[in-house]
């Protein structure tokens, strides 16, 4: 539904606006070719193993717990098992937690590539704005994302433009 309005809505301004400019610039390629963004990413991944590994430690003890509570489950006092099957539930619970809390919506990892990628994502946004505005582009598109094309003319891809604004042209 949602790729049918935007394509809508790039038909009617696209028909409404005959003599407008538009671009399109692969903001994918771009990042690709800038180091920090990498490296940025990199820190993400890393942090991304470790956390998975922490979570991970913290489910397997808790099947430890299980399998143990299961094979002395017949041996204990009522009392003694509610009190085994709380102590387990809740270890699970702070489990669930801390993934929700590593990656969840809001988790660790979001507020991470928001503080390392953010600013290299607006640093492109800017270039890309310059040269929009510098050429006179009503509209640049982003091929990059979810909207699809059936053709695009490399002479309107100003991906390497913003190279070089950003000073990554060589």
């Amino acid at each position: 539904m949602k790729k049918i309005i935007v394509t809508l809505s790039i038909l009617i301004f696209s028909v409404s606006s005959f003599a407008q400019k538009f671009a399109i610039v692969d903001t994918e390629y771009i990042l690709g070719k800038i180091p920090e963004y990498q490296i940025a990413q990199d820190k993400i991944n890393d942090l991304s193993v470790e956390w998975q590994k922490e979570i991970e430690k913290k489910f397997s003890e808790i099947d430890k717990l299980y399998k143990a509570f299961q094979a002395e489950a017949v041996m204990l006092p009522e009392d003694m098992k509610i009190k085994k099957e709380n102590e387990i539930m809740q270890k699970e619970k702070e489990a669930k937690e801390l993934q929700k809390k590593r990656f969840g919506k809001d988790g660790d990892v979001s507020k991470k590539r928001q503080e390392l990628i953010k600013p290299i994502q607006d640093r492109v946004f800017a270039a890309v704005e310059e040269i929009a505005t510098k050429s006179n582009f009503a509209v640049v598109f982003d091929k990059a994302g979810a909207l699809s094309m059936l053709y695009v003319n490399p002479k309107n891809d100003i991906s390497e433009d913003v190279l070089e604004v950003l000073g990554l042209k060589k």
